[in-house]
């Protein structure tokens, strides 16, 4: 069966090594992994900086992904973030991320596809003992739990997956 004939990702029975309170997180992590690489198989690289009715880009979206995912796990870890990181969020907007480089669809889904595989690791090596442990997020240190940034980062995902999925198909049809 190929993604597309099978069930969504949360009818297909448990993860292995994932626990049972973060289950929910890991299906809708591969259900936003799956649609965005079947979305933007042949997506043109053209249209990643298009931004249909003032939107915001599938490039952009890409790069949000992967940097929240990022982000949200290194707070869950209750460790600040990195200048690395603060330079990715400054070129979120415009990017390229990488300095230098130009981003393609493919290297922008690539990247998700691995801060999707980061996070399923976390969400496999995360005690659920710990879930309610309060995390500082931010310069203001913003309370937060373990299981809240792991949750939000899981829900801001999916959130963005569906405006990318419609502004590419949009972009696409060439209604700017």
């Amino acid at each position: 069966m190929t993604p597309a004939t099978l069930p969504e990702v949360w009818l297909r029975g448990p993860l292995p090594d994932v626990p049972p309170l973060l289950q929910p997180l890991a299906h809708a992590l591969l259900q936003a992994r799956e649609e965005v690489t079947a979305a933007l198989g042949h997506f043109p690289d053209e249209l990643l900086a298009a931004r249909p009715a003032g939107v915001a880009s599938v490039g952009f979206h890409l790069r949000h992904l992967a940097g929240v995912l990022d982000r949200m796990q290194t707070y869950a870890r209750q460790q600040p973030l990195s200048e690395e990181q603060f330079r990715y969020l400054a070129a979120e907007k415009d990017g390229p991320t990488v300095p230098g480089t130009a981003d393609t669809t493919a290297a922008l889904v690539e990247r998700f596809q691995e801060a999707v595989e980061h996070m399923l690791h976390t969400l496999r090596t995360t005690p659920e003992e710990i879930l309610p442990e309060f995390r500082p997020v931010g310069r203001q240190a913003l309370p937060s739990t373990v299981v809240g940034l792991l949750t939000h980062a899981t829900e801001h995902t999916t959130r963005h997956v569906g405006q990318l999925l419609v502004t590419a198909r949009v972009a696409q049809a060439g209604i700017l």
